[in-house]
C-alpha cells in the first residue's frame, strides 16, 4: 500500500471528512482492520486567510508548496490538496514535487465525463467559481460550466468562509443553496459540482433531483485507487 499525503486545514472541517472517507474506502477494498497509510499536515487557515485578505497570493502558494514538500520528505507517495480553491496553485506545487499531485478538478471532470453530461453548474468559493483554473479542467473534457449569478456567488462565498469553515450548517443557508441549484438546473445544468470540500456536508444527493458531484468523495476515491 502506498502512502497518501494530505495538505489539510483549509479548512479542518473537510480535512476530518477526508480522513474518514479515505480510511473507509480503503477498508472497503482491503477488509478486516485495514486502513489507509496517510500523512496529514494541517495548516493554520487563519494565517493563510490573512495572506488572502492582503491579496498576497505568492505567500499562499509558497506556504502550500512548502507544506507539500514536507509531506513528500516524510514519505508520502502522492499529494492531495484538501480544498478545491487551493488547486489554483496546483501547477506550481506539482513542479516542485517528485510525487504526483492528484488534482481534484481533473478527477471531477473525468467522473462527469464518464456520465456523459455536457453542462454542469459549479458551486464553490468565489475563486473557484470565477477563476479559470477549475473550469479549464472541465472544458478539456468538453464539459460546459455554469456559475450562479453574482449575488448568489457572494452568498455562497460568505457562507463557506463564515459558516461552513467553522462547522456551522444552518437550515436557512441550506435552503438558499437549494434555490441556487434549482436556478442552475433551470438554466440548463444537467448536474451540479459541489466544488468546495465543505459543501457536501451541507447539501446531500437526497436533497436534490439533479445529480450532485461530491468533490471531496471523488478526490478521496482517486487517492485510494492510487494507494491501494
Amino acid at each position: 500500500m502506498k502512502t497518501i499525503g494530505l495538505v489539510g486545514g483549509t479548512g479542518w472541517v473537510s480535512t476530518s471528512e477526508y480522513y474518514r472517507l479515505i480510511n473507509q474506502l480503503m477498508n472497503e477494498k482491503k477488509g478486516g482492520l485495514h486502513a489507509a497509510r496517510m500523512i496529514i499536515y494541517s495548516v493554520n487557515f487563519g494565517e493563510i486567510d490573512a495572506m488572502i485578505q492582503k491579496n498576497d497570493q505568492l505567500s499562499v502558494m509558497l506556504t502550500l508548496k512548502h507544506t507539500a514538500l514536507k509531506l513528500e520528505a516524510a514519505g508520502a507517495d502522492c499529494l492531495l490538496l484538501g480544498a478545491n480553491t487551493s488547486h489554483q496553485y496546483a501547477g506550481d506545487i506539482q513542479q516542485a514535487l517528485k510525487i504526483p499531485l492528484i488534482h481534484i478538478g481533473e478527477e471531477t471532470a473525468s467522473v462527469i465525463s464518464d456520465t456523459g453530461l455536457k453542462k454542469v453548474g459549479l458551486l464553490g468559493t468565489k475563486y473557484t467559481m470565477e477563476m479559470d483554473f477549475y473550469k479549464e479542467k472541465l472544458n478539456e473534457k468538453s464539459i460546459d460550466v455554469l456559475v450562479p449569478e453574482e449575488d448568489d456567488r457572494s452568498f455562497i462565498h460568505h457562507c463557506i468562509t463564515n459558516e461552513l469553515l467553522i462547522n456551522q450548517f444552518l437550515p436557512e443557508s441550506k435552503q438558499r443553496f437549494l434555490t441556487i441549484i434549482e436556478k442552475l438546473r433551470a438554466a440548463g445544468a444537467e448536474g451540479i459540482i459541489l466544488g468546495c470540500t465543505e459543501i457536501p456536508l451541507l447539501i446531500k444527493q437526497q436533497d436534490c433531483t439533479i445529480p450532485l458531484f461530491n468533490t471531496t468523495e471523488i478526490h478521496a476515491k482517486a487517492a485510494v485507487e492510487f494507494a491501494y
